[in-house]
């Protein structure tokens, strides 16, 4: 089983490290981002999640809620996203993972806050990389990891759930390989913008033969289908991405 906790650390310190670049350097994975903005982002999330597990939080909470300790419209540093990100890890250490606790995904536990965590900066620091000009690496066993755990949170992302059902796409199947490890998944477009998924091989109506961490950010829209195998309904494919991503 994949260490929450030290994913987050090995991937705050490489965040980190990114952080020495220019903070108005274009982020063009998120557009209107600049890294400074993306650095801001994952230190305010930290602190958010430090503050629902320390207190036991039940209710709904948005990060903008939560002091991130920076004056009004300035940006965090290294320093600062290190501070934050290491006071959350001290605090998801010391708290039972099966503690229940409000999560925006299903789970409704703090051991869902360190993974939701851990993919939210391996994603943001690839979106770094990407707009510093570095190829960015995932190891197989942590992309595929990752497929399946943006798979099951799309349920609960309701801001995507609403962008899906608009695109009329219900019945409609997609079927992910993994070339570098055993791994395949099925996703099925269900009603009103929910999705299903299923670990496995079965036909689709698109499917993608790729490496774990192209998969990966092929579903977080971090990469096109360009230079993968994709069989099937690409069009179909590229239709249901382009909205999918969170």
């Amino acid at each position: 089983m994949t260490d929450y906790c030290s994913l987050v650390e090995d991937e705050t310190a490489r965040v980190a490290r990114l952080a020495a670049a220019p903070a108005d350097t274009p982020v063009p994975a998120c557009p209107g981002w600049a890294l400074g903005d993306l650095i801001t982002h994952l230190g305010t999330m930290h602190r958010w999640v430090t503050h629902m597990v320390s207190t036991r939080n039940q209710d709904r909470l948005w990060s903008r809620e939560v002091p991130n300790g920076l004056d009004e419209g300035a940006h965090g540093d290294a320093a600062w996203l290190a501070e934050g990100s290491a006071e959350m890890v001290r605090t998801l250490r010391a708290t039972d993972p099966a503690t229940p606790l409000w999560t925006w995904g299903p789970g409704g536990t703090a051991g869902w806050w360190a993974r939701r965590m851990a993919f939210e900066l391996v994603v943001h620091r690839v979106d770094a990389e990407q707009a510093l000009g570095v190829e960015p690496e995932v190891a197989a066993e942590v992309a595929a990891d990752g497929v399946e755990e943006l798979l099951g949170n799309l349920p609960g992302a309701r801001w995507v759930s609403r962008r899906l059902a608009e695109l009329g796409l219900e019945g409609a199947t997609f079927h992910l390989h993994a070339t570098d490890l055993p791994g395949e998944w099925t996703f099925t477009q269900g009603p009103e913008g929910a999705v299903t998924w299923e670990r496995g091989h079965a036909k689709g109506d698109a499917a993608v033969r790729a490496p774990a961490r192209d998969l990966l950010l092929l579903m977080y829209g971090r990469r096109s289908c360009d230079g993968l195998e994709v069989f099937g309904d690409r069009a179909l494919l590229e239709r249901w991405l382009s909205v999918a991503g969170l």
